[in-house]
């Protein structure tokens, strides 16, 4: 993949539209092709040719509308929104003066439809906002429109279609056009960020013993009381926490203060809709302390209708859901929560989802806790969805994404990498910690979250290797940007910018519906990976927005980096323990089927190593209480 590098120059919409009504009624006419930037997708160079597609295969496509005035002039009035100092900070536009001032124009659609029209292909109403436009027609059609030839590839174990070489459009509509995609059919599916340590559709409950909070029960006993455990490294360790719960996250973070999110509406983007989201979170709350949910407090926005259940595991999105509507009250008790559902777990449904996020303009926090690697990105998703966080910044609305839980990649893929939509420049990318939450509720220590695993074999210690982390690295999409200067020298976008609580072996209980051999019932189990990271900082964050009056800002990074040494604290590399002792069920829902013990090791994050100041773990640390007056403008 290639960095995506499109800019759109001014045009207005009448000489648009004249300029393609012209070309579509004088067949002889001979329009200057301009290439698209970025559309001739980087695997092709990698992949088996299987030959030309035929010619009256269906292709099906979307043709994104760059921004009224260009995508360079809308991400410096981004940046400026977002960045304090600027004469433009703070000062966010509405959803109607967003319209107003950069959504295409309806004369682009018109000029747009009407060449690919004069081309063979049919051409479906535009997309909310004026987006897109979908086309339809045969592959001799499709190629034709965009001076391409498609062809067949073997592909990640598939057969499918891609553009052979760079797609290009006539001058007349080249700066009415940002991308398309969809002439490339390779599935690009997100999965959720906790894909190490969610639980499965299936019950799962956690074993026993465990602590109530760190450093409680130490593991010098099994279950039985009567089998002694070995010591790891002649040090006797203690039993992971059975799960922190809103007020131990609360203090650990927040202290002592009386912010409560009011007024701050948090918006959570996952694949489907668990069923029992609302009794689950409100039953989880009254048993934990949490305050009770109001009415209206937790809503969902759907699509008409969900597909591709089987494909992406429908079922095993609710406990993606159910981490991140109770880790967002838990933090932010009386903030709103509006969930909104894709329709699948594909790009596609993706990027309607946070559109309808943004136009709705209804939240100034999105929390998303999903992605996938840079590898597996095209640059015309990128180019898509790059322009919905630029939208969303201009109105104040900020967007979080989990860092992935693999690490470096490097064991998962094959290469290091990042991975995205965490990578973006225009979101903030949400790394990983272990934390130690003691008996009053403060933070013992943290440290970077990567966990090497050792099972119990012959009453032993025998080590299996790393199996999961926080997700950071060097994007191979985009260079540095300019609020990371001075805390790394890359010349590459850098991810994650910060870190919490994101070990499934120092993580938070959650409560949900599942289906055990017993029945469906509702029960609780510790979560983890930066899928929890995520949304407890949405939650943190709607604390500094109701100090901010309950004003969004836009971007959130370059206040981060700002104020990285002050409402972050940086996290340590070396901790005073070496890990805790995890139980398991062997059948995950009871001690039927035996019990399974393994040391879980923190700080061993796959080649990602902490570093005083900046790193690929925790970023530039994890927010303190600081962080709470942060974004308040004086």
């Amino acid at each position: 993949m290639h960095r995506r590098g499109i800019t759109a120059a001014t045009i207005t919409a009448t000489t648009v539209l004249a300029a393609a009504v012209a070309a579509a009624g004088d067949a002889s006419a001979a329009p200057t092709p301009q290439a698209v930037p970025h559309t001739k997708p980087a695997w092709t160079a990698h992949a088996k040719h299987l030959g030309h597609a035929k010619d009256s295969a269906a292709v099906q496509a979307r043709v994104y509308l760059a921004p009224r005035g260009g995508l360079a002039a809308l991400k410096r009035t981004a940046t400026a929104i977002a960045t304090p100092g600027n004469a433009q900070y703070g000062k966010v536009l509405t959803a109607a003066q967003y319209r107003a001032r950069f959504a295409p124009t309806d004369g682009s659609v018109r000029a747009v439809s009407s060449y690919l029209r004069s081309q063979g292909l049919h051409v479906g109403a535009a997309s909310a906002g004026k987006r897109y436009v979908t086309v339809t027609g045969s592959t001799k059609a499709a190629e034709q429109a965009f001076h391409t030839r498609i062809e067949r590839y073997r592909h990640d174990g598939r057969t499918v279609s891609a553009p052979g070489k760079t797609l290009a459009v006539p001058a007349s509509v080249k700066s009415a056009v940002l991308t398309v995609s969809g002439l490339d059919t390779t599935p690009r599916r997100n999965a959720p960020a906790s894909t190490k340590s969610a639980p499965p559709s299936t019950g799962f409950r956690n074993a026993r013993p465990c602590s109530r909070y760190y450093g409680q029960v130490k593991a010098t006993y099994q279950a039985d009381f009567k089998t002694k455990l070995p010591k790891y490294d002649n040090t006797t360790l203690s039993y992971a926490p059975c799960g922190y719960t809103g007020p131990q996250y609360r203090t650990a973070y927040e202290g002592t203060t009386t912010l409560t999110g009011k007024g701050v509406t948090v918006a959570i983007t996952d694949a489907y809709a668990s069923p029992t989201i609302a009794a689950d979170a409100k039953r989880y709350a009254a048993e934990h302390g949490d305050a009770a949910y109001t009415g209206g407090q937790l809503y969902q926005t759907q699509p008409s209708a969900f597909t591709d259940e089987t494909a992406c595991d429908a079922s095993g999105w609710y406990g993606e859901e159910t981490l991140d509507v109770e880790a967002v009250h838990a933090m932010a008790p009386k903030a709103k929560i509006h969930y909104y559902a894709s329709a699948s777990c594909n790009d596609a449904d993706f990027l309607d989802t946070l559109a309808q996020v943004v136009d709705d303009n209804d939240s100034k926090l999105v929390s998303n806790s999903w992605g996938d690697l840079e590898q597996n990105e095209s640059a015309d998703n990128v180019a898509a969805y790059e322009a919905v966080f630029l939208q969303g910044a201009t109105e104040g609305i900020s967007f979080l994404f989990s860092s992935g839980d693999n690490g470096d990649e490097l064991a998962n893929s094959g290469l290091k990498q990042a991975d995205y939509p965490t990578s973006d420049p225009y979101v903030t990318s949400v790394g990983g910690t272990s934390d130690a939450i003691g008996a009053d509720g403060k933070l013992l220590f943290q440290t970077g979250w990567g966990t090497e695993k050792l099972n119990l074999v012959n009453n032993k210690w025998s080590s299996i290797g790393f199996t999961s982390g926080a997700g950071g690295g060097s994007s191979a999409l985009f260079n540095r940007p300019e609020y990371q200067d001075g805390a790394t020298t890359s010349p590459y976008r850098q991810t994650p910018d910060i870190g919490l609580d994101a070990d499934p072996n120092t993580g938070m209980l959650v409560g949900q519906t599942q289906t055990f051999t017993t029945g469906v019932q509702y029960d609780e189990y510790r979560i983890g990976g930066t899928s929890l990271a995520s949304p407890l900082f949405a939650g943190l964050t709607a604390l500094s927005l109701e100090n901010n009056g309950g004003n969004g800002i836009g971007l959130l990074n370059p206040t981060i980096y700002a104020n990285k040494t002050t409402a972050f604290t940086d996290v340590k590399g070396t901790p005073p323990d070496a890990g805790v002792v995890r139980v398991d069920y062997a059948n995950s829902e009871d001690a039927k089927g035996g019990l399974l013990y393994s040391v879980r090791l923190f700080n061993r994050d796959s080649s990602l190593k902490l570093a005083k100041g900046y790193d690929n773990v925790t970023g530039v640390g994890a927010p303190n209480p600081k962080w709470l007056t942060a974004l308040k403008r004086s």
